[in-house]
């Protein structure tokens, strides 16, 4: 039995699942809540409450023990359940912003500067979206409908490449974005569709680089990363950082075709490369979820990268990728 204190200092018990069925057996035979509550040694509004709070809001039904455990139930979870944006001015700002494009974490970054006197922070108006709101989630970049939490599932294959050299051993100088040179790669998948797409993005510069395969394998993989990067002047490719995807087997044979150091993140790591992870996430804007991506040509990939490469960027003075890229060529 749960005991809870009030605020004054007094302490009470919850009614019990077995006190509810007496209740209800002694409603059925006709006696009193005055004359059920001196059974139960409770105060008689606590029985009176009982059958008014869980008890059938129809007419002439009579107080079922089970129903009314199930409805005690329910309200009590409701109860330490936190209502996201209370306020109905951050609540139609967060609306506002959503709708015309704005992630989570730059709503909260902005509000301040707009509303002076409200703040907020990404995590509230994430639950905000998934806890009361599920059909603002096709504003979100990703668009998941359920918010999964990032796990290994026990008894999951580990992947296995050979002779990876892991993230730890990288530079610290590729690690601080100093110089430029350093790529991470990705792939973009589709549950409707056997092709793929290959995306690689320059660490410091942003220069992102796109193109599509059959297959999503190690020989597809390896192909279309050394295509693409062979594109580049030799200066600006001197290092790639892979997941653990078995399409990223072949690393050995990139970095001899490319002369260049290969990286491998952590297993589950994703948010080690998180630049092309982001990168992903702006595709999906223009290659949805489900795309069938072997009826998507050539030309509308290419049209795809060219808006990338020419979108500002905060992180570079709002300078666009290819600016800045050619400013160094």
């Amino acid at each position: 039995m749960e005991k809870v204190k009030t605020t004054h200092g007094k302490v009470y018990k919850h009614l019990e699942d077995s006190e509810r069925d007496e209740i209800a057996v002694m409603l059925a035979q006709g006696l009193s809540k005055k004359e059920i509550a001196l059974f139960l040694n409770r105060h008689p509004s606590t029985v009176g409450r009982e059958i008014k709070r869980n008890g059938s809001s129809k007419i002439n039904t009579r107080y079922r023990a089970n129903r009314a455990q199930q409805r005690a139930l329910k309200r009590k979870i409701e109860s330490r359940q936190k209502v996201r944006l209370k306020n109905d001015v951050i609540r139609d700002y967060v609306l506002h912003k959503l709708t015309v494009g704005y992630t989570p974490e730059q709503i909260a970054g902005r509000i301040r500067k707009d509303l002076k006197g409200y703040m907020t922070n990404h995590e509230s108006i994430y639950l905000f979206i998934y806890m009361e709101r599920p059909d603002l989630t096709k504003y979100l970049v990703r668009g998941k409908r359920k918010r999964q939490k990032r796990s290994i599932k026990p008894g999951k294959r580990m992947v296995k490449i050979p002779n990876r050299v892991m993230i730890g051993n990288r530079p610290e100088a590729i690690n601080s974005k100093k110089t430029y040179g350093h790529w991470e790669a990705d792939t973009v998948i589709s549950r409707q569709s056997k092709s793929s797409l290959v995306v690689v993005r320059e660490r410091k510069l942003q220069i992102t680089l796109i193109c599509k395969i059959p297959r999503k394998n190690a020989e597809h993989m390896r192909r279309a990363v050394i295509r693409m990067l062979r594109r580049i002047p030799k200066n600006f490719v001197k290092s790639i950082t892979f997941d653990n995807g078995l399409e990223n087997a072949d690393h050995e044979l990139i970095a001899k075709a490319l002369g260049v150091k290969i990286y491998f993140c952590n297993p589950y790591h994703s948010w080690e490369k998180g630049g092309v992870e982001n990168v992903i996430g702006l595709i999906r804007r223009y290659f949805p979820k489900k795309t069938d991506f072997s009826l998507i040509s050539d030309l509308e990939i290419h049209l795809v990268e060219f808006k990338l490469n020419n979108r500002p960027r905060k992180s570079l003075g709002f300078l666009t990728p290819l600016e800045v890229y050619e400013n160094c060529a």
